[in-house]
């Protein structure tokens, strides 16, 4: 096993890795920007390397920077986590080249399934039904038209090098394919350096549903079942759950989809942990989307349905252990649902709310589980995404998950900043939700519902309920939190590190 391990990343998921670590008892090393010299990751690691100015582009997306700090410190390996270099293939080959290993599957499975286009055309070869679309980057003007049409309005332009709903358009009609292949492209080169944008058919309102897959370097590779991800705004997930509720009725389709992911991981030549994203639609059947190359953000409600820990067995597989567990070993028990916890206001269109946490209460609780990297007194910063935490939990069905979920998100508080605690509360009483009538438009639908039940009477029940939580706030104050330990803050392990 591994002496050292350095995590390239940043926020709640340093936070995990680190806590993974330790229990292993592997010493850890995290690195930081300006933002980030008080964070709570800063705060728990054995060691922390600065490695620049705020903007991601000067510090955590630093190939260079964050391998100084891995030699500087005598780390053996490095856990990218998500997003930043977590899916570059050409941070994966630096890994290698240095003499380090790479928390993730090889470069080279990368380099396959990174470009979406390269995906598809490697989903369709391993016999993975795909959207319909096209398997290349498409160039504006009459060769735009011409798939386009020959696929059929409404279509949706993806990024072929992203995702998180960046450099993505949806098109009704031909007179806006041009204007909105521009936006796309635009969108795309300043997000990944790459404008290239392909075109594929629009699946009207389907289920977004993800298969978790895991293979050591030996060639064994499992599945751990799907999470259903259908809950987004802007292309991004803000709940989470496993099972999804249409595998509740219908188990067949979690043994068909979870052998296509097998089958687009092994052509792949895949090993560590990695998420083939799938669209569902009406009629349940179902279309390869991309592979995600790393952890998921929601791998917390896996972990809570299989018992498995996903970093431990990444780090595991990447130190050269085989596998354990076949796939009969896996099952999936009870519910598990997650809600991310943003700095947002879901009032204005979800706009970010940086600014400093005053006050922090947290729910705790059996079948409760917290993946946070804040802390009363913390500043969120503008530079990153604006993801406070992850609030999952576990029953033992569906309805008694989403009473825990009530429950906890009725004891989280946060002060000093906007989250998107009420937004949860609405959801979670929402009778759709409750039925499981999950689909990526299910937001827009939501809000729809409470437009139309907004008026005179409700603008007065809203006032009632927040006079009364603001009483119950006033005859309960906040408890802080307390600081991470003094042990925990190692100055000593800090380092200044710039060219």
């Amino acid at each position: 096993m591994f002496r050292k391990v350095l995590i390239a990343n940043r926020g709640e998921i340093a936070v995990r890795v680190i806590r993974a670590l330790r229990e292993m008892n592997i010493p850890s090393v995290t690195v930081y920007s300006d933002a980030d010299r008080a964070s709570l990751a800063v705060r728990m690691a054995d060691e922390a390397v600065y490695i620049g100015e705020s903007p991601s582009a000067e510090s955590y997306l630093r190939i260079d920077r964050i391998l100084d700090a891995a030699r500087a410190t005598h780390a053996q390996a490095i856990h990218p986590g998500y997003g930043f270099l977590s899916e570059n293939a050409a941070f994966a080959q630096a890994c290698e080249d240095s003499g380090l290993t790479f928390i993730g599957p090889s470069a080279e499975s990368i380099r396959k399934v990174g470009s979406k286009t390269a995906a598809r055309q490697l989903a369709k070869a391993a016999g993975a039904p795909i959207v319909p679309g096209v398997e290349e980057a498409v160039a504006p003007g009459a060769e735009a038209h011409r798939v386009a049409r020959e696929i059929g309005y409404p279509v949706l332009l993806k990024a072929a090098a992203g995702g998180g709903g960046k450099g993505m358009r949806r098109v009704d009609r031909e007179e806006d394919l041009d204007s909105a292949l521009r936006d796309a492209s635009s969108e795309a080169e300043r997000s990944f350096k790459s404008g290239e944008v392909y075109i594929e058919k629009l699946v009207p309102r389907p289920r977004h549903i993800e298969i978790q897959v895991l293979g050591d370097r030996y060639g064994h590779l499992i599945h751990l079942g799907e999470r259903e991800c259908s809950l987004q705004r802007r292309h991004q997930k803000v709940i989470e759950e496993s099972p999804s509720p249409v595998m509740l009725e219908y188990p067949e389709l979690r043994e068909a989809m979870g052998e296509a992911a097998l089958r687009v991981a092994r052509a792949a030549g895949y090993y560590n942990a990695g998420t083939c994203e799938f669209l569902v639609d009406e009629d349940r059947r179902f279309y390869f989307l991309e592979m995600n190359t790393r952890l998921q953000v929601e791998h917390p409600v896996t972990e809570l349905a299989t018992g498995l820990d996903l970093v431990k067995l990444q780090l595991e597989i990447a130190a050269g252990k085989r596998l354990a567990i076949g796939q009969k070993d896996v099952k999936l028990s009870g519910s598990a649902i997650e809600c991310r916890i943003y700095a947002e206001d879901p009032d204005h269109g979800f706009l970010p709310s940086p600014g400093r946490i005053l006050q922090l209460r947290e729910p705790s609780g059996p079948g409760i589980r917290l993946d946070s990297g804040v802390y009363p007194g913390w500043n969120v910063p503008m530079d990153y995404d604006p993801l406070l935490a992850k609030l999952a939990v576990w029953a033992e069905s569906r309805p008694a998950a989403i009473a825990r979920m009530r429950r906890a998100i009725s004891e989280y508080a946060i002060s000093g900043i906007q989250t998107n605690l009420e937004f949860f509360r609405g959801i979670l009483a929402d009778a759709e939700f409750a039925n499981g009538r999950l689909h990526t438009a299910f937001l827009d639908d939501y809000f729809a519902r409470a437009a139309r039940d907004t008026g005179p009477e409700s603008d007065l029940f809203d006032i009632a309920v927040i006079a009364a939580a603001l009483h119950a706030t006033a005859a309960k104050p906040l408890q802080q939190v307390p600081s991470a330990s003094g042990s925990a803050w190692r100055r000593s392990g800090l380092r200044e590190l710039m060219r």
